[in-house]
């Protein structure tokens, strides 16, 4: 995210380390995934870049029960395997390149 805010803004990595008070360097190493910055570093590079962190939680998907996802897929599997499927015994479609 580093990266792309970077490069929307413009900036080399000189340019963002000079706006955000740091080397070029670690940003170039976080860029990289060689280093994580804290949170607040991160926020201090997104602002030298134009742009503002914004949190906010997100609930994990099936909840605290990381099961709950595989349950809910089955029972929709279930469900559908309760309508008979109508289809042709044959495809019926134009063969490519053939007229």
């Amino acid at each position: 995210m580093i990266r792309t805010a970077r490069l929307r803004s413009a900036m080399t990595l000189r340019d963002l380390g000079r706006a955000a008070g740091t080397s070029h360097s670690a940003i170039a190493a976080y860029e990289a995934g060689r280093k994580e910055p804290s949170v607040d570093t991160f926020a201090r590079l997104l602002r030298a870049a134009g742009f503002e962190l914004d949190r906010h939680l997100v609930p994990a998907v099936g909840g605290p029960d990381r099961t709950a996802r595989g349950r809910e897929l089955e029972a929709v599997l279930d469900l559908a395997a309760q309508f008979p499927a109508r289809h042709a015994e044959r495809l019926e479609a134009p063969i490519f390149g053939r007229t």
